[in-house]
Parts: structure tokens; sequence; C-alpha cells
């Protein structure tokens, strides 16, 4: 009888023979006139865009790897969540180095971080990593072998020599505020009150130097 894991394994190697069956389908991302954006197996117009199905920051600049690694980056890449004095996560680590897996690490350290894996994988236990869209709780050797000899993956390391995954990066990243203080409201301008004429003096009486009575 199979476990509910040797289950979740018989599922994960269907889904790969259907990806390995459909890997040659090119995917277009188009981009109608009103901004809409969709996706076809068909280009159309100069708008299309290939654009591959999956990948990670590990695969995105993978161009260099043997075309092995490199596929099997694309379509089922590698996630590797991580936390502090976890002797489980250097386990995860280290066989990922060992089998030449590129993988991407989100590291766990924050309560932020914690309800974001939480919500991710439904639990909070160290190392998680998914492998595409599927999950592994805690590390064993045996069972994540088995999920990466499904997925394509080689037994033994073909990276090139001095490749380097990602550094790591915290899984909720910290954000700056945005805008500075808030700036003091200006006061509310008083109504212009209109000012009463001045009274002019009496225009100069005509005389015999200034007959029209002209004031300068």
């Amino acid at each position: 009888m199979f476990s509910v894991r040797q289950a979740a394994l018989a599922a994960f190697v269907g889904m790969v023979s259907l990806a390995a069956a459909a890997a040659q389908a090119q995917v277009y991302r188009i981009v109608g006139p009103d901004g809409r954006v969709t996706f076809s197996d068909r280009p159309e117009g100069n708008a299309a865009q290939s654009v591959p199905q999956s990948g990670n920051v590990a695969a995105a600049g993978s161009a260099s790897l043997p075309s092995e690694v490199r596929n099997a980056a694309n379509r089922y890449p590698v996630t590797l969540y991580t936390g502090k004095e976890c002797a489980p996560c250097d386990q995860a680590r280290g066989f990922l180095a060992v089998r030449g897996i590129p993988y991407t690490e989100k590291t766990v350290t924050t309560d932020a971080d914690a309800r974001a894996l939480r919500s991710l994988s439904g639990a909070t236990s160290l190392p998680f990593a998914t492998l595409g869209g599927q999950h592994l709780i805690g590390f064993a050797d045996s069972e994540w072998s088995q999920y990466m000899d499904a997925a394509g993956y080689p037994r033994t390391s073909m990276l090139p020599p001095g490749y380097r995954n990602p550094p790591p990066a915290p899984l909720v990243a910290v954000q700056a505020p945005q805008g500075g203080p808030p700036t003091a409201q200006a006061a509310p301008s008083r109504p212009v009150q209109p000012r009463e004429p001045s009274p002019q003096p009496a225009p100069s009486a005509p005389s015999p130097a200034n007959p029209a009575g002209i004031r300068f």
C-alpha cells in the first residue's frame, strides 16, 4: 500500500511525463491594443514575445549550463527555504550542492517571514523546498533524490566550475517607507478686505504760476 508521500511522488512523476511531452510547445506572450496580456501557442504579429513556461532566478541566467541541467531547472525550478542554526537546512544545501542542482534560497528569520512560510507551506518547519509546484517539507535524502530524479536532474553534478547560486534573500523583502514626513498644511488664507480709499487732498487753487491748478 502506497504511503501518502509515495502517492505524491507517483503523481509528480506523471506530471513530469506530461510536461516532457509538452516541452517542445512554444508559448507566446501577446499584448493586445488595449494592453491586455494573453498567452498562446501561436504568435500574433509584432506584439508576440516568446517567454519561458517557468523558471527562477537561479535558472534565468543558466544559458551556460549543460542542457540536461538547464531543461530541468527551467521546468522544475528549486527554491530552498532555510533558517538560522538549522542543521537539516545545512544538510539540504549540501545535498543540492553535491547533486549540482541550481536553486534559489529564501531565509526565514522574522515573524513576517514565518507568516509567509505558513501561508505558502501550511507549516513553519524548516527546511522547506519547492520543486516546481511540488512541496518538500523537511529534509530526507532518499525522498529528495526520488523527486530530483523524476524532475530530470542529473544524479551527479554537471555544473561548470565557478557556478554560483544567487545569494540568499529574505522571504519577505524589507521595503523602506515611502515618502517623507507629512508636510505642514498651509494656513487658510484670510479674505482680502477692501481698503478704504485714502482721502485725496483738495486740488490746488489756480495761481499765477500754475493757472490750471495741476498737482505733481
